[in-house]
């Protein structure tokens, strides 16, 4: 559907600080990708987890490699590549002190960051790896992982220029769904997981159901998605008329972030009132899909099938 980090979340990955813990706390089975070095030594950073940072940036600071340096070490579950983590953070011009995005870092303004090179920008995800949640930490994001000599005048980035962003891990979301499987519910495709979680489906060949609906594939024990809310899931869509897939997040590399307003009625409706860790069946009807409008690969007309991973709720 779309990537999980905006254009300025993007640019986005940790400032630096003086006299704080060096980075660490690494698990054995992480890489860390940025240290601390001299452009991370020359912030001045001070503020304590969940609490807005106070952040001095010495003129014109560059780093040719991504830094990054632990404020607050967090005691959680470590985050590793891969996964989905919500953060707190601002994002600041290096070569000129600007502040690009602002965070209240009291939890009413973060953002899902998908820690993948493939789906974020590599320095954000250089910054966050392989760190515990309740860490705040800080990171210089060099010019070749951020926007590189073509800058982004857009979002206020010169060629060449240095990211420094301030970051709260503040939560994880799920790979994959963890809930206990439930009955098969007749009159829904079946569905087979692979290894890794990614489903298989198989509709049957009889005329498409005209109204909604939705089964429990597995019931997670997550809170329930409210209305309107933000969220993480994996998905794979497929068209009823024919079986193949039109769209997967599986297939991507990394899932998807966005809000519900955001999406067709159908796929809300499939998801509202579910719990995190959660996987749903749902047959969508084209009234609550696309309608009578052809759309990228789904015809008009179509009745559509996705099998969905719900994984985080904000």
């Amino acid at each position: 559907m779309r990537k999980s980090v905006a254009l300025i979340a993007s640019v986005t990955l940790i400032a630096a600080l003086a006299g704080c813990s060096a980075a660490g706390g690494a698990s054995a089975d992480c890489t860390v990708r940025a240290e601390t070095g001299s452009a991370t030594q020359a912030l001045n950073i001070t503020g304590d987890f969940g609490t807005v940072p106070t952040v001095v940036i010495p003129s014109a600071l560059t780093t040719s490699t991504t830094q990054r340096q632990v404020i607050t070490q967090g005691s959680g579950d470590m985050v590793t590549s891969g996964q989905t983590v919500t953060i707190d953070v601002s994002i600041y011009n290096g070569a000129t002190g600007q502040v690009l995005q602002d965070s209240k870092f009291d939890r009413s303004t973060t953002m899902a960051v998908t820690l993948s090179d493939t789906a974020t920008l590599p320095g954000i995800v250089k910054a966050l790896e392989c760190l515990p949640i309740g860490t705040r930490v800080a990171a210089a994001i060099a010019p070749a992982d951020a926007f590189g000599t073509a800058g982004n005048a857009q979002a206020g980035i010169g060629p060449d220029t240095t990211i420094v962003l301030v970051a709260d891990i503040v939560s994880t979301a799920l790979a994959k769904a963890n809930g206990a499987s439930q009955p098969a519910v007749d009159g829904f495709p079946s569905v087979v997981l692979d290894d890794k979680g990614v489903p298989g489906i198989t509709i049957p060949k009889t005329a498409a159901p005209t109204d909604f609906k939705v089964a429990v594939l597995k019931k997670g024990d997550g809170p329930v998605v409210k209305t309107g809310a933000t969220v993480t899931v994996h998905y794979t869509g497929a068209l009823w008329a024919d079986n193949s897939i039109f769209d997967s997040s599986w297939s991507k590399g990394a899932p998807a972030t966005f809000s519900l307003t955001a999406v067709v009625p159908g796929f809300a409706q499939a998801i509202e009132g579910q719990t995190v860790g959660s996987q749903v069946i749902a047959i969508i009807p084209p009234a609550l899909g696309y309608g009578n409008q052809a759309s990228g690969a789904i015809p008009a007309g179509s009745t559509l099938v996705f099998v969905i991973d719900i994984l985080a709720s904000n």
